[in-house]
């Protein structure tokens, strides 16, 4: 049929290349569009050229144009150009998708209907052990992964050993202008690591999903989301010498933070973007999460055109296609032409020339502590009773040192010695200028004669092979080494919990002078407890600073006034004297810093081992009984053509009795699997040692393990016991059990379950199984105060309501004690947004209210979830 806005369809023409259509937004001789901020611009056009009446309406198109009355009301639907995907999440993904398979093959059903409608890239790259190189134990994973991109239309997978997922979506991936289906159009992202936002830096609008709404996206069907509002950031002044981009990153975090743009857009203007380069922006891009914005918009410009030039050499065409297309469409920022200025839903400023060098933590990334007042602050923490900074050490054990033996010789552990550093992909490995800083710095220091004390922890998991290849043709990496900072593999490594073991003389020391031991890193997750359980301090630094503490031993030190060592001659080393400059830094990068690099990466990605395995080609997936690692899931059992209507939740027990700000490391760990958890019983059955668990990261494939894994952090706070661990209260018998024990005795009786939490539910990283594994246990509804976005959106996905409680409530204003039943009844023609009742057997009621924000979230939950509402359409 004939597209709605077919008049809009223009050619795009040019002697340097061949004639492309697009459709031309300035066709629409509306003042509305050139007021726009350039990410509504991106939304616009997208919504334009997918629109089929159907997913995506001509209403949606309008609510758009009519942003600056619209924002925060409307709903729309959004087609992304591409699907990214992390293996933590995209395993399970493919595996889902395998299951649906066999589930609709089982009906009669053609199983190649389960194929992605979106281009989706998997990257394997979580799934590192740091005791390899890299390592993904289980070659029955990657016998799967080889088969579903054989076996599925649109899937590409990128294998391990390669880059961290936001590095190869950085350089490898993005594109800036997409081709398809007969058209250009501006290249768009949604994916399940929470690092996709960095991705704005170029230009390319996107943020991080779910990765049950990843599926969902896949399989063709838009995002669904609110019109946000737009705020403008205008940066002006000129910035320090000395800052580096995670100064400036942090210092913007704090500034947003600070302005409230929780759930917002951010666009960034002004004359001092033009001083921010390439890494700069994905570097500052990165870190929203942080703030709560859901992405941080710098619009394509000169200096992303020349960064383009520098990466994409292999098609100089296809780089004036880019700047002539968005020429053409108005989504290229011209910072001299001050006539066309978006409107923005409000505007907040930032000096650059403000920000001085500062670290964060010891327990959260918006802790930020100038590292001219370490010293003080930390000393501070330990006087400051247990809470968001303090560890409430008492002022005659604040100078204990404990001796102990490491390789023959002899040290001491203090309150602020540091035990962990890492220098990590996140916030900073796309930003060559930090890295070459922290080499720059490793080779002054070792030629001045300092050195890292050998027992402290020290790795460099750059996230990308590119990285290494300039730290290596730069001359710095052998000094890196001689530090300790050995290249360990890529991806995603301290920040979830994939260290290697501390040795046990500090482990040791620590436990027996109750330090509080530090770890230093240089990533943008620092929860307490998640790199190590007995380090308790940790901080946020950038990599020159991570090198100079580890050099230091301590975190208790002044770096301005105090040296960092005592070279072989006696005399005193400060960090002034090592510290490289910025003009040093720049003419490094500049020289070493070139096109060459991605040319190697594109030349790894060719002949990589995995272009060597073999897999089956089949429509079904050959699964292996045996294998621990992959196993077919329980969602499709029931699947079944019958309408859906919500079942009533009748005499339900709290599975769980929570506090606020529990994150999803606390239902879903991904690191090490304990050894008297429950999925360690579950492997024991499965004949394996404690040294073959690996981590639940690893074993996501796998719902026996992930399940037996929810709820088994051990900083969980559960009110039923009221002490910290994976515990629960059985309520009926009266026993503590696993959770995931009591779980499996309320489900073998019958029993529904639900948990009470407070505020902030499943904050932190995105993860599907922190709402799988809940789902699995029989849960079929949480009550809070308050829902974390993504995570609200998971627990619709999985079937599970998100029922809030009404403003001025909470289970304590309520007078909960968490052991009554309940009942909660649905109606059948519920509503978004509707109150329910909450009856308690105690005689008592209350009202909630339920979280599904559109007809779609409760369509998804009358279904049972995402993947059996996509099921059971393809069913019928």
């Amino acid at each position: 049929t004939e597209h709605p806005f077919g008049h809009l369809i223009d050619t795009l023409l040019s002697e340097q290349y061949e004639e492309r259509r697009y459709f031309n937004l300035q066709k629409l001789s509306d003042v509305r569009y050139e007021k726009l901020p350039f990410c509504m611009r991106v939304l616009l056009e997208s919504a334009i050229r997918k629109c089929d009446g159907f997913y995506i309406k001509t209403d949606d198109v309008s609510s758009i144009l009519d942003w600056q009355t619209q924002q925060n009301q409307a709903e729309v639907a959004f087609s992304p150009a591409r699907v990214l995907l992390q293996d933590f999440t995209g395993i399970p993904a493919m595996v889902d998708l395998a299951a649906m398979r066999d589930a609709l093959a089982k009906q009669g059903v053609d199983p190649n209907l389960v194929n992605p409608r979106c281009p989706t890239d998997l990257i394997v790259d979580h799934s590192l052990q740091q005791t390899f190189k890299w390592y993904f134990n289980a070659c029955f994973s990657l016998f799967c992964l080889q088969w579903c991109s054989k076996a599925f239309k649109n899937i590409n997978v990128v294998p391990p050993d390669i880059n961290a997922v936001h590095q190869v979506n950085l350089e490898y991936l993005c594109q800036v202008v997409q081709e398809g289906e007969g058209f250009i159009y501006p290249d768009s992202v949604v994916g399940t690591d929470s690092h996709t936002t960095m991705i704005n830096g170029l230009g390319i609008l996107g943020w991080g999903v779910g990765g049950i709404e990843s599926e969902a996206v896949m399989l063709g069907q838009p995002v669904s989301l609110t019109l946000p509002q737009v705020v403008g950031c205008k940066l002006v002044g000129t910035i320090n010498p000395l800052a580096t981009s995670i100064d400036i990153v942090l210092g913007i975090t704090k500034h947003l933070r600070q302005a409230g743009i929780g759930g917002k857009f951010v666009e960034f203007f002004g004359p001092g973007v033009q001083q921010l380069s390439a890494p700069d922006r994905t570097t500052i891009a990165n870190m929203c999460p942080e703030y709560n914005a859901t992405v941080s918009f710098f619009p394509v410009d000169d200096v992303t055109l020349q960064h383009f030039k520098h990466t994409s050499t292999d098609h100089p065409e296809k780089l004036v296609v880019l700047e002539d297309y968005l020429k053409a469409i108005k989504l290229f920022r011209s910072y001299s032409d001050q006539s066309d200025e978006p409107q923005y839903s409000e505007v907040i400023e930032m000096n650059l020339s403000s920000i001085v060098p500062h670290v964060s933590g010891p327990k959260r990334p918006q802790d930020r502590v100038a590292v001219t007042c370490m010293k003080e602050d930390f000393i501070n923490c330990l006087n400051e009773k247990v809470g968001f900074k303090g560890f409430h050490i008492s002022k005659e054990k604040q100078a204990t040192q404990v001796p102990f033996l490491h390789e023959g010789a002899e040290y001491n552990l203090g309150h602020g010695s540091v035990v962990i550093a890492a220098i990590i992909s996140c916030t900073n490995n796309c930003n060559p200028s930090v890295m070459l800083a922290a080499g720059l710095l490793a080779k002054k220091a070792v030629e001045a004669g300092l050195t890292v004390k050998p027992y402290i922890r020290t790795s460099l998991v750059p996230g990308s092979g590119t990285v290494t290849h300039y730290l290596n043709t730069s001359g710095v990496l052998p000094y890196l080494r001689k530090l300790g900072f050995e290249v360990v593999g890529y991806g995603c490594a301290t920040c979830v919990g994939n260290t290697a073991p501390l040795p046990e003389s500090v482990v040791d020391a620590i436990k027996q002078g109750d330090l509080v031991a530090c770890g230093v890193l240089s990533g943008n997750r620092h929860l307490e407890g998640r790199l190590c359980d007995c380090v308790r301090a940790n901080y946020l630094a950038s990599p020159p600073l991570v090198v100079a503490y580890a050099i230091a031993g301590t975190v208790s030190i002044n770096l301005e006034i105090e040296p960092l060592g005592v070279n072989s001659e006696g005399k005193d080393v400060y960090l002034r004297d090592i510290w490289p400059s910025k003009e040093e830094v720049n003419h490094t990068e500049e020289n070493i810093v070139i096109a060459s690099m991605f040319k190697e990466l594109r030349s790894r990605m060719e002949v990589t081992f995995w272009n060597r395995l073999e897999s089956a080609e089949s429509a079904l997936f050959p699964w292996d009984p045996k294998s621990t690692y992959i196993r077919c899931p329980s969602f499709f059992s029931k699947l079944s053509k019958e309408v859906c209507t919500p079942q009533s939740i009748e005499g339900a027990y709290p599975l769980l009795f929570l506090g606020d700000k529990v994150t999803t490391d606390h239902i879903s760990p991904a690191g090490s699997i304990a050894r008297v958890s429950a999925a360690a019983k579950y492997l024991q059955s499965k004949r394996l040692t404690p040294r073959e668990f690996n981590s639940y990261g690893a074993r996501r494939g796998n719902d026996a393990v992930m399940t037996r894994g929810t709820f088994a952090s051990i900083k969980l706070q559960n009110r039923l016991i009221g002490k910290t661990g994976p515990k629960t209260l059985h309520i009926p018998s009266g026993q503590t059990l696993d959770v995931f024990e009591a779980a499996e005795r309320y489900q073998r009786d019958g029993v529904p379950l639900i948990i009470l939490a407070g505020k902030e539910y499943g904050s932190g990283s995105s993860r599907d199984w922190a709402a799988k594994g809940p789902y699995l246990m029989g849960v079929r509804a949480v009550i809070a105060e308050s829902f974390e976005k993504i995570h609200r959106n998971h627990l619709v996905g999985m079937g599970i309501a998100p029922l809030q409680f009404l403003p001025g409530q909470n289970a304590d204003s309520l007078e909960l004690c968490g052991k009554e039943r309940f009942t909660i009844n649905l109606p059948q023609e519920l509503t978004p947004r509707q109150q329910l009742t909450v009856q308690v057997d105690t005689g008592k009621s209350f009202s909630v209210t339920a979280l599904f924000e559109n007809d779609m979230d409760v369509a998804f939950f009358r279904h049972g979830g995402i993947l059996k509402y996509v099921a059971r359409s393809l069913l019928l």
